[in-house]
């Protein structure tokens, strides 16, 4: 069953391909929904997916890209969002 989750990541995650492999990684699980860097430095990511594919995107979220260092991340279940794929906002 599909659900939507909102994903605060915060570090040093802006200016280190954060978004296009937050996008990549999002694409290769079937997860639709949206990235975006946001004023404060952190990125938000949108999510829709079922639990198992949820699960491993937060797992590559604690991570992130080689470049990026991941300092925390947020994760707050929202009302189901139907998006037709992923996408980075700009």
């Amino acid at each position: 069953m599909p659900k939507t989750v909102s994903i605060i990541v915060t570090g040093k995650v802006q200016g280190v391909f954060y978004r296009q492999s937050a996008k990549e990684t999002a694409s290769l699980l079937d997860i639709t929904g949206e990235v975006r860097n946001m004023p404060d430095g952190s990125v938000h990511i949108i999510a829709t997916g079922n639990h198992d594919q949820l699960k491993k995107l937060i797992q590559w979220c604690k991570q992130g890209p080689p470049r990026a260092r991941v300092d925390d991340v947020v994760i707050k279940e929202l009302s189901l969002d139907l998006f037709e794929k992923f996408s980075i906002v700009r």
